[in-house]
C-alpha cells in the first residue's frame, strides 16, 4: 500500500473504491449506497442521498468530503468523481476549488455533454453521429428524448409527440446498430483504448435502462482502427483526461458516436486488473505523466470479462443476510429498503470466452435475483 489517501465520489463507487484498493491507495468514499463491499473496501466512507437526475446536493457533499479529509491519516491525493456529477459541472467547479481533481475539469465535462457543444464539435472533426437537435421535432416517430447529463439510460425515452418545453432535453434520431463503447485512458502524453459491446434492461417506461458490458470486444482491424481514430480525435478537441468512454452504434461496419462520458464508468468492472492499474493510470494522467506507458508494462485485464446490473424488478424487497457468492458485488446492507426497478447488485464473470462470459453473467443474474428475493421473503415472514 502506497499509504496515499484518495477521495471518491460517485453514486455508487465500490468499482473505483476496489480499483483504488487494488492500486495500494485507501480510499475515502461517498457514494449514495453504503454497500457491504464499498464500506469494506474504503479506508473512510459516507453515505448520501442522491436523485440521478440532479446529481448530489452541494452542502452535504462538501461536509462529507471534509469529514473524510479532517479524519484521513495523511492528506488526500485529490478527488476522483464518478457517476454522478455530469449533470452538474458548477458543483465540479465548486468542488475543484477546494480539491485537487483527478481527471476531468468543470469546464470540459460541460463541454463534453452539452449537445450544443459536442456534436458542433463532431461535424467539424468528421466524425458520424445520429442527428441531434435542442428542440422537439415536429413529428416524434423515430426520435429519441434525452437529458443532459445523463447517465445509465434512464435519461433515455423515445419522444413523445408532444414534449414538454424543458431546456435540460435534447432530441436525437433513433439509429440501428451494435452497440459498442471504447474506453479510453488518455492524457497530453498518450493514450490507449479497449473495446466492450453493452446491452440494456428494458423496461417499458426505460427502454433504454443500462444492463451490462463484455470485453475485451475482438474486431475487425479496420473499424478498430476507426474507432480509436474517433476517439483519439474527440478526446484530443475536447482536451479529455483520465478514464473516459464513448458510446457508439455500429452499423454495416460504421460507427456513429452518440455520447461521451468524461469520468471512470462501468466498464471499469471489465477492463481493471489484479493491481488496479487502471486507477493508477487515472492519477498518473491527472498529474501529466504518460498513462499508456504504465498500461503497456502492467496492465493484465483477463482475457475476457462481463459485469452487469440486477434491478429489483420483481417488486421492492428488504436485504437479508445473504452468503453472497464471490462474483457478485454491490452488495446491500442488510435492512436496506430496495425499491422496485432500484439497482440491487452487480455480477461479474470472468473466462477465457468473451460469449461464455457474457452467457455466465445472465445465469448468475437469474441465481441472484432468486437468492435475494427467497432471502428477503422468509426475513419478512420471521417478522
Amino acid at each position: 500500500m502506497t499509504g496515499e489517501t484518495v477521495l471518491i465520489a460517485a453514486f455508487s463507487a465500490r468499482a473505483l473504491a476496489a480499483s483504488a484498493r487494488r492500486a495500494g491507495y485507501r480510499p475515502l468514499v461517498v457514494d449514495c449506497f453504503g454497500d457491504l463491499d464499498t464500506v469494506a473496501l474504503a479506508h473512510d466512507s459516507r453515505c448520501l442521498p442522491a436523485r440521478v437526475q440532479v446529481g448530489f446536493t452541494p452542502r452535504p457533499l462538501l461536509a462529507a468530503l471534509e469529514s473524510l479529509t479532517a479524519a484521513a491519516p495523511t492528506p488526500p491525493v485529490g478527488l476522483v468523481l464518478g457517476t454522478g456529477f455530469e449533470c452538474n459541472p458548477r458543483l465540479v467547479a465548486r468542488l475543484g476549488q477546494h480539491y485537487r481533481l483527478i481527471g476531468n475539469d468543470a469546464e470540459t465535462i460541460a463541454r463534453a455533454k452539452d449537445p450544443r457543444e459536442l456534436f458542433p464539435l463532431l461535424d467539424g472533426l468528421g466524425i458520424p453521429h445520429p442527428e441531434t437537435q435542442l428542440v422537439a421535432p415536429p413529428v416524434s416517430d423515430g426520435w429519441l428524448m434525452k437529458r443532459i447529463g445523463g447517465s445509465g439510460g434512464l435519461h433515455i425515452h423515445r419522444c413523445p409527440a408532444e414534449p414538454r418545453p424543458d431546456k435540460r432535453r435534447y432530441f436525437q434520431r433513433e439509429a440501428s446498430g451494435e452497440p459498442i463503447s471504447i474506453l479510453g485512458l488518455v492524457s497530453d502524453k498518450s493514450a490507449a483504448f479497449a473495446a466492450s459491446r453493452q446491452w440494456t434492461s428494458p423496461l417499458p417506461r426505460r427502454p433504454f435502462r443500462y444492463g451490462g458490458a463484455a470485453g475485451s470486444l475482438p474486431l475487425d482491424p479496420d473499424l478498430e482502427a476507426r474507432l480509436i481514430e474517433m476517439s483519439l480525435e474527440a478526446s484530443e478537441a475536447l482536451k479529455l483526461q483520465g478514464l473516459v468512454s464513448f458510446d457508439y452504434l455500429v452499423a454495416d461496419g460504421t460507427p456513429a458516436l452518440l455520447e461521451v462520458n468524461p469520468r471512470p464508468g462501468a466498464t471499469l468492472d471489465v477492463f481493471d486488473d489484479a493491481s488496479g492499474t487502471l486507477f493508477k493510470a487515472h492519477v498518473e494522467a491527472s498529474r501529466g505523466g504518460d498513462p499508456a506507458a504504465l498500461l503497456s508494462a502492467d496492465w493484465h485485464p483477463p482475457v475476457a470479462r462481463a459485469a452487469a446490473f440486477l434491478y429489483a424488478d420483481r417488486g421492492p424487497l428488504t436485504a437479508g443476510a445473504v452468503d453472497w457468492p464471490d462474483w457478485a458485488a454491490d452488495r446491500p446492507r442488510p435492512g436496506s429498503v430496495i425499491g422496485a426497478g432500484e439497482p440491487l447488485a452487480t455480477v461479474i464473470a470472468e473466462g477465457d470466452d468473451i460469449d461464455a462470459v457474457e452467457a455466465a453473467c445472465f445465469e448468475r443474474l437469474g441465481m441472484l435475483e432468486t437468492l435475494l428475493y427467497d432471502t428477503s421473503n422468509k426475513q419478512g415472514a420471521r417478522q
